[in-house]
C-alpha cells in the first residue's frame, strides 16, 4: 500500500477536498488527507498524506508563506475579487501610505475569520452557510503575522509576502489593511509558498502525481535528530512499551529507526524513557 507525503502545486479552481478525492484515485488508497485548506481561487503549496502518513498530518508546522496581489478602491462579500462588491472608495493609495501600516499588522493580531473560510458553526463549514446568503457573528482570532515583504506596485495591483502563522486569513488581513487606510482592499491572487518544510521547489502539478513522486514521511521530521534501536527494544515499541534512553537528552524529540534503516516513529523522552508519540510503521 503506498505511504508518504506528496506536495501537489494546487492549480487554481479546485478546492483541496478537490485534490485529495482526485489523489485517492490515483493512490488507490482510501486514507489520504490534506494539510492545510487552500481556496480554490489560490495556488501553490498543498501537502498531501497518504497511507499511514496521514498519521503525520497534527505534526506539519503551521508556518506558511504567501504570494498575495491586491486591489484598492473597493471591497466585496468574499473579501477577494471574485465576490460582489459591497463598497466603494474614492481614496487611492500611495505605495508610501500602505507601507506605513504594515508594521501594526506583523506580530500578534487578531483576525474575524471571514464568512467564505472552512471553520464550522453547529457542523456547518462557514462558506456554505455564505452561499445561502447567512452571515453569522465570527469572535476575533489570534494569529502571528511573522513579517510582511512590501514587493511594490504592478498594473495597478499591489503585492507583498507574508509568513504568518496557521490559522491566518490573507483575505482578511488585506481587508483588514485596506478599511485601515480607508481606500478599501481585496485580494485578487494567492499563492503559497511554504508550508511548514515544504516549498514550491517540492511540489508537483496534480497531473503528474503517482505513487512514485511520494516522500518518505520522516522528511516532516527532518529537523529532528535520529536515533537507531536494537530489534528488542524496536518490537518493544511496536507494541507500545518503552525503552532506556541512555545517553539521550530528556525531553528529546527524536526520529526513530529500526536498525536495517526502516522510519519506526517519533519518540520522545521522558523520564529516562524513550517512547513512542505516534508510529508509522504499518501494522500486519
Amino acid at each position: 500500500m503506498p505511504s508518504g507525503i506528496i506536495i501537489i502545486d494546487k492549480p487554481s479552481g479546485w478546492t483541496s477536498h478537490d485534490v485529495v478525492a482526485k489523489l485517492r484515485g490515483i493512490m488507490r488508497e482510501r486514507r489520504v488527507g490534506h494539510g492545510g485548506t487552500l481556496d480554490p481561487m489560490a495556488t501553490g503549496v498543498l501537502p498531501v498524506f497518504v497511507g499511514r502518513a496521514t498519521r503525520a498530518v497534527p505534526y506539519l508546522p503551521g508556518e506558511k508563506t504567501y504570494l498575495a496581489r491586491f486591489r484598492t478602491g473597493f471591497a466585496t462579500d468574499t473579501l477577494d475579487i471574485t465576490g460582489d462588491i459591497t463598497q466603494r472608495f474614492d481614496k487611492t493609495p500611495s505605495e508610501e501610505e500602505i507601507i506605513s501600516v504594515l508594521p501594526q499588522f506583523t506580530g500578534r493580531i487578531m483576525q474575524i475569520p471571514p464568512m467564505v473560510s472552512a471553520l464550522k458553526k453547529d457542523g456547518w463549514p462557514l462558506y456554505k452557510l455564505a452561499r445561502q446568503g447567512i452571515e453569522i457573528e465570527r469572535e476575533p482570532r489570534p494569529v502571528f503575522i511573522c513579517s510582511i515583504e512590501w514587493l511594490g506596485c504592478e498594473n495597478r495591483e499591489f503585492m507583498f509576502r507574508v509568513r504568518c502563522s496557521t490559522g491566518t486569513y490573507i483575505r482578511t488581513l488585506i481587508d483588514d489593511i485596506g478599511r485601515e487606510l480607508g481606500c478599501g482592499a481585496c485580494l485578487s491572487f494567492l499563492r503559497r509558498e511554504h508550508s511548514g518544510p515544504y516549498s514550491l521547489e517540492d511540489a508537483v502539478p496534480i497531473e503528474e502525481a503517482s505513487p512514485e513522486k511520494l516522500m518518505a514521511v520522516d522528511t516532516l521530521f527532518s529537523d529532528l535528530p535520529s536515533h537507531a534501536v536494537s530489534a528488542r527494544e524496536e518490537a518493544a515499541l511496536r507494541h507500545g512499551g518503552q525503552v532506556p534512553a541512555s545517553g539521550l537528552s530528556e525531553g528529546a524529540r527524536l526520529r526513530v529507526y529500526s536498525q536495517d534503516g526502516i522510519f519506526l516513529l517519533l519518540g520522545e523522552v521522558a523520564n529516562a524513557k524513550l517512547k513512542s508519540l505516534r508510529g508509522f510503521f504499518e501494522v500486519t
